[in-house]
């Protein structure tokens, strides 16, 4: 999360679509193009289908965020996957879930990382979190959190690299993404935005020779990129 700001992710709105039904009601003239082709999924029948309490990543457990700080969506069919975001809560990892599941803080990531290496999972892979403040980030990535401040090298623990990284590892086997730092940035980098995270004390050649070393120890990450059912407790 870095700095505190909320999400600018805007969704149709007042424009109101049914698919399906007799009728849609649209309150501009004309719907644009673009928002329209990824509504395919949209019709019964399509969308690919959901098990409650599923992650995506094997051994994270299920916590929901709230619908307000997510967009349902069928990544990758509407929206091409090429990123991973990496975060910081600046704070514990108890407050980032709470907020995560404030339907007034309109901010949330896909995944949380404790210290301890324990990985949440809040929003699927398959919908549009909003935790990059860019629009376009948000619908073509991966957003994970990291437990701990960007001014405190200690938040770091190798336990959390270790299990960040085969999270990572696990997101880019998924959607072909290459292991590098074009592909796998810090929130810092994203366009527009006023957030510092990761800050100074993540090791980035660190963090992507782990990442590599995950990924070369699963090709494929077969191991993780089945949705399978988890608890819901903390």
């Amino acid at each position: 999360m870095g700095a505190r700001k909320q999400d600018t992710d805007k969704r149709l709105g007042r424009r109101a679509l049914l698919i399906g039904g007799a009728a849609a009601a649209v309150g501009t003239a004309v719907l644009a193009r673009d928002e329209l082709s990824h509504l395919w999924w949209r019709l019964p029948g399509v969308e690919k289908p959901r098990v409650a309490g599923a992650v995506d990543f094997r051994g994270a457990r299920w916590v929901a965020a709230s619908s307000a700080n997510f967009r349902r969506a069928d990544r990758p069919d509407d929206y091409a996957i090429d990123r991973v975001v990496i975060h910081v809560t600046q704070g514990s990892f108890a407050s980032a879930v709470k907020v995560f599941q404030d339907p007034d803080h309109r901010a949330a990531a896909h995944y949380i990382v404790r210290k301890d290496g324990r990985i949440t999972q809040m929003i699927r892979e398959l919908d549009v979190a909003f935790h990059a403040g860019n629009r376009e980030y948000n619908e073509r990535s991966v957003g994970i959190e990291h437990e701990g401040f960007v001014e405190r090298a200690s938040s770091f623990t190798d336990a959390m690299y270790a299990a960040s990284a085969r999270l990572t590892a696990g997101v880019c086997g998924r959607y072909g993404i290459p292991v590098d730092r074009e592909h796998i940035i810090g929130h810092v980098e994203v366009p527009g935005t006023d957030h510092t995270d990761p800050g100074p004390h993540w090791d980035w050649d660190r963090y992507i020779r782990l990442v590599r070393r995950a990924s070369a120890a699963s090709p494929g990450s077969s191991a993780s990129s089945a949705p399978s059912a988890s608890s819901t407790k903390l």
